[in-house]
């Protein structure tokens, strides 16, 4: 399959062939699931804590006797039935990563990969530069394309300048070919790839 190319100014420049195959069908359905929901379940912080018995702030002394009070018994100010105590069985900081396989994540990125590009989502540019890391200069390449709503770039390195350029836009995520993963192909409205970054990411494919 091809896709059109254009320049920075949304000008026709040829086609180029997608790099990889295209998955057709619902092969893939469940690797993508299993992708995003690893994806998202690994940015939980997992750092709610409690403190148990053991660990709260407090003396091991007996806070009266055991008879003869009228009171009811009482073995230590830290008890989970006292305010200030322990708390039983409560969080403790935790990951809450899955495990995904090198092929599964492979399959969920091609299958993600097709779905946009067979829904018209994948812009193809020759260079994916700005002249300076300046938030204006990502504006007028937004501009220049006709982009509306998310956007995600993908340049074939990391390029500092244009991450530096859009990081001050809310709608816009800057990444490499490299880095690329199933969850930032499936989130933003438009995909805006560099020739260069295509053909990087149907290397890295192949490699699966």
């Amino acid at each position: 399959m091809k896709i059109p190319v254009q320049d920075l100014k949304g000008a026709a420049q040829g086609e180029v062939e997608v790099p990889f195959a295209l998955i057709e069908n619902g092969k893939g359905t469940q690797a993508v699931h299993e992708v995003v929901v690893a994806y998202r379940a690994a940015q939980r912080s997992g750092t709610a804590c409690t403190k148990t018995v053991g660990e709260v702030a407090g003396s091991n002394k007996k806070p009266w006797r055991q008879k003869g009070t009228g009171r009811a018994r009482a073995g230590s100010v830290r008890s989970p039935l006292w305010r200030g105590g322990g708390v039983v069985f409560g969080p403790k900081p935790r990951s809450f990563a899955k495990k995904t396989n090198a092929k599964v994540r492979s399959l969920a990125l091609r299958k993600a990969l097709s779905e946009r590009i067979r829904m018209g989502d994948v812009l193809v540019v020759e260079d994916l530069k700005v002249q300076a890391p300046k938030t204006k200069n990502a504006v007028g390449l937004i501009e220049g394309l006709s982009l509306t709503g998310t956007t995600l770039f993908v340049t074939e390195q990391i390029n500092k300048e244009l991450y530096l350029a859009a990081r001050n836009l809310q709608e816009v995520e800057v990444t490499s070919a490299d880095l690329l993963n199933t969850y930032q192909v499936l989130r933003p409205d438009k995909l805006v790839v560099s020739k260069a970054a295509l053909a990087r990411i149907g290397e890295r494919l192949k490699r699966k």
